[in-house]
């Protein structure tokens, strides 16, 4: 066997022995916390309220276990069990070019993957999420924003991977800086276009037209400097009554946008502070912060790629016999995840750290127990568990726990 064949076996097991170990964590502290609602939110939880999100949370770890072994098993046929290699080799047959044969194999890929993906996601939707009182989609919406989103990589993801193959194969040693131009001009490009352009692609967008909460939403903009192409009203409601906020796009095409589902719960200061928080991302420079790090790790990952590419063990080692450049960016793609695994709390640290900072500059902005009260109404109507497993919160959470994040506000308030 060998050596790097025996690298990535150990680092797939030692993940999945991670995660299942973490899954366990998190499905015992639940449980062992299920029977009453954590004191410090005994007034604004109730124990019905608690416990859903308890058994929601659980039933999620339950699906994400099988998740994890079919995940697992796909990676380890697709690699060690030829299976790339026998795709690569029947569209070989048809003898096109080396270009045509990349892109080829690259979409007959992401086709069959999503394919093998459609059972869980139908199973997430039309089960667990319909049990909960969540999905309020359809078979109607989710095949169609199925086929959109196929639409949709093959209109965007077939020029880019065209255009990363081309500069691999003709622009010589150091095409990965090439690369890195052409993948970050891209990463811009949607940024800007996502809110515009694609995103209306799967859900309606709408003005605000609440006349009092504009006016408090103007005034909040006006005071923190803020201009943007608008805000905006989704209907998160026709596909999970789940409910959130988000800030996206840059530049001219910047939005702000409520799921219409967040707006029906919140009273008008709680909205105000939940775009406070929105807002503090935005004057913290978080969006910019994340921009360059993914520029910075892209770097990094094509610069590693660059080197490998040219490894025959690297290729022989993961089951493919002929060494190309689309085998190598697909190879690249597939294993990068089991290696970077153990780097996850590094991710989930700042971006705690930048909610934390947001929540503060919410704080100064409106006020801190309306963001309270907001933050509790969300963790209740979306079935959020107030008693994570804190080794599990680590390496999954981007958000931190709900305990930590009232009690932080508390402090500002």
């Amino acid at each position: 066997m060998h050596e790097f064949r025996l690298i990535f076996l150990i680092a797939l097991s030692l993940a999945l022995i991670g995660k299942f170990y973490l899954n366990w964590r998190q499905a015992k502290h639940i449980a062992a916390h299920r029977a009453a609602v954590p004191s410090e939110f005994a007034e604004s939880i109730s124990l019905e309220a608690h416990q859903k999100a308890a058994d929601y949370s659980k039933t999620n770890l339950g699906f994400g276990r099988w998740s994890e072994i079919y995940d697992t098993a796909l990676l380890l046929l697709w690699t060690i069990g030829g299976g790339l290699a026998f795709l690569d080799a029947g569209i070989r047959e048809l003898s096109w070019s080396p270009l045509s044969t990349g892109i080829a194999v690259i979409i007959s890929l992401m086709i069959i993957s999503s394919l093998l993906s459609l059972p869980f996601s139908w199973y997430s939707t039309f089960n667990i999420e319909a049990k909960y009182g969540f999905n309020k989609s359809t078979p109607k919406i989710f095949w169609t924003d199925f086929f959109k989103g196929m639409v949709l990589s093959f209109v965007i993801g077939i020029p880019l991977i065209a255009l990363i193959l081309w500069i691999m194969q003709k622009t010589g040693t150091y095409w990965w800086v090439w690369a890195w131009c052409a993948w970050s001009a891209f990463s811009l490009l949607m940024l800007w276009a996502y809110p515009k352009f694609i995103a209306p692609i799967f859900n309606k967008f709408s003005p605000l037209e609440d006349e009092s909460l504009k006016n408090r939403i103007t005034a909040l903009l006006e005071n923190c400097g803020f201009k943007s192409n608008g805000v905006f009203v989704m209907d998160g409601s026709t596909r999970s009554s789940h409910g959130n906020a988000y800030f996206t796009g840059i530049g001219d095409n910047k939005r702000i946008v409520f799921f219409d589902t967040l707006l029906e719960t919140l009273e008008e200061n709680e909205t105000e502070a939940v775009l406070a928080h929105e807002l503090g991302h935005f004057r913290k420079n978080h969006v910019t912060k994340r921009m360059v790090m993914s520029f910075v790790f892209s770097f990094l990952g094509l610069a590693l790629l660059g080197w490998l590419v040219e490894k025959e063990w690297f290729y022989t080692a993961l089951g493919v016999t002929e060494a190309s450049p689309h085998m190598a960016l697909i190879l690249f793609m597939l294993v990068l995840p089991v290696f970077t695994y153990f780097l996850s709390p590094m991710g989930s640290f700042f971006s705690r750290k930048d909610e934390y900072e947001a929540d503060a500059y919410a704080a100064e902005q409106s006020d801190a127990n309306a963001l309270i009260s907001g933050l509790l109404k969300m963790y209740s109507d979306n079935a959020t568990t107030l008693t994570p497993d804190p080794l599990y919160s680590l390496f999954y959470h981007s958000h931190p726990p709900a305990l930590h994040r009232i009690q932080h506000l508390n402090s500002l308030a």
